[in-house]
């Protein structure tokens, strides 16, 4: 099959390409594939900036939570570089007041002492109860949260905190775009996805089963496949 798209993944808060390891290894023979880098910005804006910098011309568009956030800054700045456009397990509001305090309450609890990154007891938020023990799952999160580190910990808390609501910014996206995410996300609730398909004009919801927040780690084959059939 000829790769007739370029495709650019751009992770969650403390992932890397880890988080898209499946994606990039099956949709070779579909579409060139780059993961974005946020780890070196404190906005939202900048991340979206660095990330439209090295992507090609045009491109179709991934983003997963903190990447979802970046997607959709990108569709305000250079919506015209993007072909198609898929959110995962994120969100188009605003932090509540509430959010931003557990925000600011990690950052000072990463500033103490070693930075742990992602500990087990903020595992149960970010993937399923099942997964809990499963090296190839939670033992990747640890360890992508540890290759991450503090200060790009501290500077991606700083653009969830800042960014803005989006809602009304999602009803101007014409692509064709999947709303993609776990049914059991704690952090990004299936009403959070339902609502911001209903805000895009040519969008497919779909929500997989004894699933958390990181569908394409958790749901690796389902989300490659999802993928196929979005980027045909």
């Amino acid at each position: 099959m000829a790769r007739s798209h370029r495709l650019v993944l751009v992770p969650g808060l403390l992932c890397d390409g880890a988080l898209w390891h499946h994606q990039t290894e099956h949709l070779k023979d579909q579409c060139e594939v780059l993961v974005a880098d946020l780890t070196q910005d404190n906005s939202i804006t900048a991340m979206a900036e660095r990330v439209l910098a090295t992507a090609p011309t045009t491109f179709a568009l991934a983003g997963l939570s903190l990447g979802g956030y970046v997607a959709q800054e990108i569709m305000r700045q250079a919506p015209e570089r993007v072909e198609r456009l898929a959110l995962l397990d994120t969100n188009a509001r605003a932090d509540t007041e509430e959010q931003r305090k557990t925000r600011r309450d990690l950052i000072k609890l990463a500033e103490m002492g070693t930075f742990k990154g992602v500990t087990p007891r903020l595992l149960p938020n970010l993937i399923h109860p099942s997964r809990m023990n499963d090296p190839s799952v939670a033992g990747v999160v640890m360890e992508m949260a540890e290759r991450v580190g503090q200060q790009a910990f501290k500077r991606q808390q700083e653009a969830i905190m800042g960014r803005k609501d989006g809602r009304g910014d999602l009803e101007a996206i014409r692509v064709p775009t999947l709303v993609l995410a776990g049914r059991q996300d704690v952090l990004c609730p299936p009403q959070v996805q339902e609502e911001m398909a209903g805000h895009l004009p040519n969008s497919k919801l779909v929500l997989v089963e004894d699933c958390g927040h990181l569908v394409s780690l958790e749901r690796p084959e389902a989300t490659t496949a999802l993928f196929r059939y979005w980027l045909a």
